[in-house]
């Protein structure tokens, strides 16, 4: 389904671009806005129905006061005064109660909207390619989590109301006025024509103008992200002055547009006060006619000056609101953009559900107590990969017609040098990325989570251990979580911190080292207990001193499972049922070390430039500090 614009946006300055995320085009997003509402009907229904009541009973404000003139004018004793003030007291008292409760209803409208839009959002960013986020760089997502939810919220509590009673204003007051004297509302629309070009001048400036807003501050935060992250990088090699003119030419352009916008919403105020005024001097001189004619009373003409005057709030802040309602749209329709980037026809048969994070993700609560697994495992862990090939864009392949069997329980490693394609291989398994080309056929989850990656790059959550490990089995008890910990030879630094289990930690809480962070990793996934586990390098961060313990943790996570490991250390391939050489994005060996190591081609290269004239160290034996592989980025 293709829903969203054909060229992707594209952030360019001082000669780098980035291939944002899309943005929808205004009918799927206007499509997009009914889908959210659309459960919501009843509400939305009741809600303008109210409006449309308490509109209504406000316009008998101006007949009132009008007929309080007719009976001054005509010179009646004060008593004839005392109808129309008290039937004002009651429209007053009438009108407060219904505009409350309608506008009520429709801020409830909003919000449910509001929540159902982030959650859709949330749900379809953490599914997207990512290759596709490395393309586009954090700052686009960021600045549409942030911004545009930010614009499109404040649209949904201030606008969205105002709107829907100012446009029942306009209605309902154009037809009293059309009630009163038809020719009231014809020197009426006078304003009309000014204001239709005012609106059509607005709109057309006003869409391209705060997408382009959105785009810059996208960029903005991007580049500044880029020279925060890697402020060391950047002083390192003297590149201060580079990074901060970029950051200040971007911050320069998004300046620009907001004045851009500042001046638009100046001439947009200024053309509507000609309107009003063009407006109100038809209807005065048209009421002077008529009454000299004696047409209408001089209460009726008072009624329809009234009238519309009474009309320059609401099409005042019809018309205002459509800066709130450009902002928002453009807003919305990035975020649509994401959303239907995420969409498709869901995971294949059989085919691992796709989960970016690289924390387990469950799907459905295991049924079995963490530990250790049993020497079966079933069929359906059984995972193939048929011609695979990827590019992440064009003239740029990783991996070409690359096909791999992982029979039921078996550990395979990935080797290979840098740039070989091990982590997008490991990653397409994963179902984390999708092929370019190829089929992936993986297990389906029964029970408990399908796959799961863990990566190098682990992220602790802010809150405590229990918590944390949590999120790949919520039910889990704190016998569930320490029988895991305990799996992964965690358990007494685990039990050893200040709180234990309780203990707080991520950002502002008790830091973990790389090592027990990855322990926390493993931990999560004998917790989620997966069919097939992919490890991207799993133990590349914790550095030599924490290398073996973390290769005998990540060893006992996957017992009895399915898995295939991309092996940062050969040492891990030593343990593997079968090494898989990759070279090129093409498979160029494949079998046991034995076999390889004995051999005379890129494995057995890769062997001895790893171990030199060193001799293995078993499991039970001293770990060697020196050995690992050549470096294997992610690509």
């Amino acid at each position: 389904m293709t829903t969203t614009a054909d060229m992707p946006e594209r952030a360019e300055s001082d000669g780098d671009s980035a291939e944002l995320l899309p943005v929808a085009t205004p009918a799927r997003t206007r499509a997009a806005l009914r889908a959210l509402i659309r459960p919501d009907r009843g509400l939305a229904l009741t809600g303008i129905g109210v409006l449309v009541a308490a509109t209504a009973v406000g316009l008998l404000v101006q007949p009132l006061l009008g007929r309080i003139v007719d009976i001054v004018a005509d010179g009646r004793p004060a008593a004839d005064l005392t109808l129309p003030v008290v039937l004002l007291v009651a429209v007053a008292a009438v009108q407060g109660l219904t505009t409350t409760i309608g506008l009520t209803r429709v801020a409830r409208l909003g919000e449910t909207v509001l929540a159902r839009l982030r959650e859709r959002f949330v749900e379809r960013a953490l599914n997207l390619p990512a290759d596709r986020l490395e393309r586009a760089g954090a700052g686009d997502l960021t600045a549409r989590v942030t911004g545009d939810v930010a614009r499109v919220a404040e649209a949904v509590r201030s606008a969205l109301p105002e709107m829907a009673r100012s446009v029942l204003a306009i209605v309902l007051t154009l037809g009293a006025l059309a009630l009163l004297d038809v020719r009231f509302l014809l020197a009426a629309l006078l304003a009309v024509p000014v204001q239709l070009l005012t609106a059509r001048w607005y709109v057309r400036r006003a869409l391209t103008l705060y997408a382009d807003q959105r785009i810059a501050n996208g960029a903005q935060q991007q580049q500044l992200l880029e020279t925060i992250g890697g402020a060391v990088t950047v002083r390192g090699h003297r590149l201060e002055a580079r990074h901060t003119e970029r950051s200040a030419g971007r911050s320069r352009r998004a300046v620009d547009l907001t004045m851009r916008s500042v001046n638009l919403v100046l001439g947009f105020y200024g053309r509507l006060h000609i309107a009003e005024y063009i407006g109100l001097a038809a209807v005065l001189i048209a009421g002077f006619w008529l009454v000299r004619d004696g047409a209408v009373s001089i209460g009726t003409a008072t009624a329809a000056a009234l009238y519309f005057h009474s009309l320059f709030g609401p099409v005042n802040a019809a018309l205002v609101l459509l800066d709130d309602a450009q902002s928002a749209a453009a807003g919305l329709a990035r975020l649509v953009g994401v959303t239907d980037l995420a969409e498709g026809p869901g995971p294949a048969a059989g085919k691992a559900d796709p989960d970016p994070c690289p924390v387990p993700h469950q799907r459905t609560a295991p049924d079995a107590a963490p530990g250790p697994k049993a020497d079966t495992v079933p069929a359906t862990a059984a995972v193939t990969a048929h011609a695979v090939g990827h590019a992440y864009g064009p003239g740029r392949p990783v991996l070409h017609e690359v096909s791999l069997t992982l029979e039921p329980g078996e550990h395979v490693a990935l080797v290979g040098t840098s740039g070989a394609g091990k982590s997008t291989l490991a990653r397409i398994v994963a179902g984390v990325q999708q092929p370019t080309s190829g089929t992936v056929t993986a297990p389906a989850g029964t029970g408990a989570a399908a796959v799961v990656l863990v990566t190098q790059e682990v992220h602790v959550f802010t809150g405590t251990l229990a918590e944390d490990l949590r999120l790949a089995r919520p039910d889990a008890t704190d016998a569930d979580l320490r029988a895991a910990l305990a799996t992964v030879h965690a358990l007494d630094w685990a039990e050893a911190l200040p709180d234990g289990l309780g203990t707080v930690v991520g950002e502002g809480g008790h830091r973990l080292d790389p090592a027990r962070a990855q322990q926390l990793a493993l931990a999560r996934l004998v917790l989620a207990d997966p069919a097939l586990a992919v490890l991207d390098e799993a133990t590349a961060e914790a550095g030599s001193a924490g290398a073996r313990v973390l290769e005998r943790s990540a060893e006992a996570a996957l017992a009895g499972r399915t898995a295939l490991v991309v092996a940062h250390r050969l040492t891990q391939a030593v343990a593997a049922d079968r090494v898989v050489v990759l070279e090129a994005g093409r498979v160029v060996e494949s079998g046991p070390h034995e076999e390889l190591r004995d051999a005379d081609g890129p494995y057995a290269a890769l062997w001895r430039a790893w171990s030199g004239s060193r001799t293995y160290q078993p499991h039970d034996g001293p770990p060697d500090a020196g050995l690992r592989c050549p470096p294997m980025p992610s690509r």
